[in-house]
This record gives C-alpha cells, structure tokens and sequence, in this order.
C-alpha cells in the first residue's frame, strides 16, 4: 500500500475491504465513522482502556458513535490488540500502523481500503459524544458539494475559555466557512479584547469526504500548522474549503487528563441515574 500516501508506509492487518450502502447507480453513498485509539498516552496511560462506570472508555465512544443514524458502519482503528479485544464485533476493528504521528493518519490509512463517500473521524476520548453532532457533520457535507471537510464549534461561554490556548477557535465566513483556527483569543475586539460575544470554540470532530481526507493524509505538515499545532491548518493552507456546524450548548467531554476521567465518570453516574 505504499505509495498512496508519500509521506507514509502505511499497512493493514487482517481488514477486509469492504463496499456499503452502494446506490442504483453504482456510486457509494455511504458514512462510515472511524475511532482512532491509541494505547500509549502521556497524560492518561492506557486510556482507551479506562473505565467509565463498568465500560471501557473506547467502548463508551464506540457505542455512541453507533446511536448516529447517518452511520453504516463504525470502525476502531488502534494499534494494540489489547484495545481490539473489547470491542464486541471482530470486523469492527483494525489494526494499524503503530508509527502513525496522529489519529487522522489512522484514520485515513483504515479509509485507504474502503469504499465510502463519507468518513468521519471521532476522537476516542468523547465518551459522551452526541451523536446528533455526527448526523449534523454528515449532512453539511451531504448539502454542500463544494466542502471538503465538515467540523463543529461551540459558542465560546467565557472570558477564561477565550483566553484557554487548549481551548482551540476558529473565525468563519458569512457561509459558516472556517477562515482560520487558532488557539489565540480570535477575533480580536479592537476596542474590548476581551469580548467573546463572535467567539467559537473548535471541537475536534470532521466528517471528510474520502478524497479529501486522503489528499490530506499525504499534503506535508504546513508552517501555520506546525506554529499552532493545529493539523486542520494544512488543509487551510492547501485551499481545502471546512464548513463549521455551530452546536448549541456546551463542547463534549474531552478526555485528557486524569481529572477529566474523573468527571467522564460522575456524569455517566449521573446520566445512568436518570
């Protein structure tokens, strides 16, 4: 497989290639969600294995992400036979390339050998993803031919957020386009900096059309994006154009540290006493 992806060597281990959700016509119309799992982590060891209220953290995300009803098929894409062993349909989970510098390279190597219109990629630390967010990615791609990728955002609820630089945001256009994503409090307020009242918060969600995110997947990592440490930025920099869903509320839970597993854990107490 390699040569489709210059700056990768990428492998798959035992996956079928797989065709879905084919039209009358022969054209693929399907979504298929990815979850990129990756057993070492620095902050949270193992986390994908972490248990939230008698499940595995990958398992809460893998249930979730099957509730989307745009979905035909949702994949856990890992490196660690220890995490394809608790997902309960074999066919389900890849093995990967464990070299990988990030999820989406997963991501688009499990894609490399499938034939789908839509591929999103869900990270595997959103225990309490919505799916309502997933269906909504899919449908923008679906409405506007012309996108690339789709992601979300959230209003930005405080001065604090605003100022967070782990709290990424993304300035978009009249068209709901993303313009430019950065963990700096933009947009600047001449006359009040710390007014946040147009600010979005990026939640790291895409839906990608195959293409794209294949073309992506092989684009070498840009200036903007080495600076930011923001890898949507090279699809920016390479003319890729990124619709942005606004979601009202507040962003899902990420997963990063061991107090946010923490949280992850009193919220799943809190939703299953409900």
């Amino acid at each position: 497989m390699a040569g489709i992806f210059p700056r990768h060597g990428f492998f798959l281990r035992a996956f079928p290639l797989t065709n879905v959700a084919t039209s009358d016509q022969g054209e693929n119309r399907s979504a298929i969600a990815i979850i990129p799992a990756r057993y070492g982590s620095t902050r949270v060891p193992g986390k994908p294995l972490a248990d939230i209220g008698g499940k595995t953290m990958v398992e809460r995300v893998y249930e979730r992400a099957r509730m989307a009803q745009s979905l035909q098929r949702v994949i856990v894409a890992t490196d660690d036979d220890r995490i394809c062993a608790v997902i309960p349909q074999a066919d389900d989970v890849v093995m990967t390339d464990p070299g990988h510098e990030s999820g989406s390279d997963r991501v688009a190597e499990v894609a490399s050998g499938l034939a789908c219109e839509i591929v999103v990629n869900i990270q595997g630390d959103l225990p309490l993803l919505e799916a309502e967010l997933v269906d909504r990615l899919v449908k923008t791609l679906r409405v506007d031919p012309e996108l690339d990728i789709a992601t979300c955002a959230v209003p930005v609820s405080s001065v604090e957020e605003f100022r967070d630089p782990g709290a990424v945001k993304v300035v978009v256009d009249g068209n709901g386009r993303a313009l430019y994503f950065s963990r700096a409090p933009i947009p600047h307020v001449r006359d009040a900096a710390d007014d946040y009242g147009l600010a979005l918060h990026h939640i790291g969600l895409y839906a990608y059309r195959r293409e794209s995110l294949l073309r992506f997947a092989s684009l070498e990592p840009t200036r903007l994006e080495r600076a930011e440490k923001l890898e949507q930025l090279r699809a920016l920099e390479h003319g890729m154009k990124i619709g942005v869903v606004v979601h009202d509320g507040p962003p899902p839970m990420e997963v990063d540290t061991d107090e946010d597993l923490r949280r992850a854990r009193l919220a799943i107490t809190e939703e299953s006493d409900r």
